[in-house]
């Protein structure tokens, strides 16, 4: 009798992981196609890059010396030949809500193609390259400032819930609106009094000019160039996050059962790791989690701001010149990586929730 309610248990908790990453999905494809339309303007994009192909044809023809002895009917007509063919050669003879399909079936699958103007590093039009260059700076200093991040706010939240109406916790309340004030904005500051007045720190970029080549110098150049934009993302979040989980810990404290466990004598330390920490697990793990998530996008204008080589600042150049290729392949997958922390999040919940896992027992 217990092995067939296990048994139905797990079958209950397979199927609603199957259910879970099916509606996933498809909302993984809704928002891929949206992007495919919405960076193509439409297909209106299209006309735009035609008009550049023929101009580009156009004049690669008539500044040939081959062609010289051709009256301009014969070059219009030899221009109009090689445009057709190079049309029909990239695809664009067919209507847009076909190649909409096409562009759709491509990303997903993650045959991110070629990008139409930007390149890597090291040469490589290819777009999974370019994004595979670029993301690993984007991980480095922003998923560095999120974990940095919540580790400071979990422990001053928790001890500002113990000091509850301190002078420590009213002064954090008063300064948490300065949260509302980006990172980049702190960034701006630090750059004039660390690098511009100080000269003790770099103006931006990831390494110097020219770059240490032995491992650990190089490091700690690197470590060296991390710290304004490490530190303003820090300060633009601290305030707020600090209160943030003040108030979350506060919620926990007051509930009933936390009462009954004061009244019964349970040590202080032992309510707060048993009685609120634990039932508080799933909702930080969830925060964690997405803010892990959010910094791998990287931050257009901080990456502009310290001229740090990430995904933010890729985006900036494939929005600035409309690439759409890239635009594309950034959005698909950050969309991945989003859907599978969701579905990651629902199988943890149902592990470490007493609330969700009994649905399956």
């Amino acid at each position: 009798m217990v092995s067939s309610e296990s048994d139905l248990a797990v079958k209950g908790f397979i199927k609603f992981i199957i259910k879970r990453a099916i509606s996933i999905y498809i909302i993984v494809i809704i928002a891929a196609y949206l992007t495919v339309v919405i960076a193509n303007m439409g297909g209106y994009l299209d006309n735009i890059i035609k008009g550049e192909l023929y101009v580009s044809i156009s004049m690669e023809i008539r500044n040939n010396p081959v062609y010289d002895g051709y009256s301009p009917e014969e070059i219009d007509k030899l221009v109009e030949e090689r445009f057709q063919l190079e049309v029909k050669r990239l695809g664009y003879d067919t209507p847009f809500v076909i190649r909409s399909i096409v562009y759709l079936k491509n990303a997903l699958t993650l045959d991110l193609g070629r990008a139409q103007f930007l390149s890597s590093d090291s040469g490589s039009r290819y777009v999974r390259n370019i994004i595979l260059e670029r993301l690993p700076q984007t991980v480095m200093l922003f998923t560095t400032a999120t974990l940095i991040n919540f580790v400071i706010n979990i422990g001053i939240g928790l001890y500002l819930s113990r000091h509850y109406g301190s002078k420590l916790d009213k002064l954090f309340i008063a300064l948490s609106p300065t949260s509302v004030i980006p990172g980049w904005f702190y960034g701006i500051f630090l750059i004039i009094i660390f690098a511009s007045y100080l000269h003790v720190l770099p103006y931006g970029g990831i390494l110097s000019v020219p770059a240490p080549t032995e491992p650990i110098p190089r490091f700690l150049d690197m470590l060296r160039h991390m710290v304004l934009p490490l530190s303003s993302w820090i300060i633009s979040n601290f305030f707020l996050g600090c209160y943030q989980n003040r108030t979350f810990f506060l919620i926990f404290s007051t509930e009933d059962y936390v009462e009954v466990a004061r009244a019964k004598g349970v040590p202080p330390r032992q309510i707060e790791r048993n009685y609120i920490l634990r039932p508080a697990l799933p909702p930080i793990i969830t925060m964690l989690a997405l803010s892990l998530i959010n910094s791998w996008g990287g931050a257009i204008i901080t990456e502009s701001v310290f001229n740090w080589k990430g995904l933010g600042l890729l985006t900036r150049s494939a929005i600035s010149i409309f690439d759409s290729p890239v635009l594309i392949g950034i959005t698909i997958i950050y969309a991945y990586l989003l859907a599978l922390t969701v579905l990651i999040l629902d199988i943890l919940y149902s592990i470490i929730d007493p609330r969700i896992k009994a649905k399956f027992d």
